[in-house]
């Protein structure tokens, strides 16, 4: 199966390091993080978790629940752990989906024979609220994913999804954003009180409206 954006994420039980969950009730009326990883033990992997550990308070403030998948078994999962806290400084409190017989990872198409059979990529995707994919990115193997640029992304989407607007290339919290084409500007002028700019009658500029 081949998810993209716009798509219900399906939901599914799985055993974690945390224990038996329910995909759905573990993310509840929460936005949703779902990453995969090609191998327990390899070192790209274990600064990523240790950066998203480190990260956790962001997304709470962000109303974010992350949860992480590989195919390698619970007992693998928690030893790595251990490992993660102790070389990356933090404490692992997300769960980690062993998905030894990688349902999950064809449920979610995380798996690309062309790269590996077994093992796989570098997915992450967005879930929002409602359960729907809001962002995919796969990366190779041999890349590191940033999650700075994954809290950038939230932003924008919960900004989206409370105000009329778009953000514009390197946006981030707190700048001007864009003004979708379908509002016009007499009406946006209307909408967003702190004014308007407009560069080209498709391209206009507002003030962040809940800064």
């Amino acid at each position: 199966m081949s998810i993209k954006i716009g798509d219900t994420a399906p939901n599914f039980q799985a055993l974690t390091s945390l224990g038996n969950i329910n995909f759905y009730d573990y993310l509840g009326d929460s936005w949703g993080i779902l990453f995969s990883h090609p191998a327990d033990f390899t070192p790209v992997c274990t600064t990523e978790l240790g950066f998203t550990s480190r990260l956790q308070s962001e997304f709470a403030q962000r109303s974010t629940k992350v949860i992480a998948l590989s195919v390698d078994e619970v007992e693998d999962h928690q030893e790595w752990i251990r490992d993660i806290n102790e070389t990356q400084n933090t404490e692992v409190s997300f769960p980690i989906i062993a998905d030894k017989d990688r349902k999950i990872s064809e449920l979610y198409d995380f798996i690309h024979p062309n790269a590996s059979t077994t093992a796989t990529v570098r997915s992450l995707l967005i879930i929002d609220p409602s359960k729907k994919v809001r962002l995919i990115i796969t990366y190779p193997a041999s890349t590191g994913r940033n999650f700075n640029e994954i809290l950038r992304v939230l932003d924008s989407l919960q900004l989206v999804d409370s105000h009329n607007i778009a953000t514009p290339v390197n946006w981030e919290n707190g700048e001007d954003v864009i003004v979708p084409p379908a509002v016009s500007t007499e009406d946006a002028k209307k909408i967003f009180p702190k004014g308007v700019t407009e560069i080209k009658p498709y391209l206009r500029y507002t003030p962040q409206p809940n800064t």
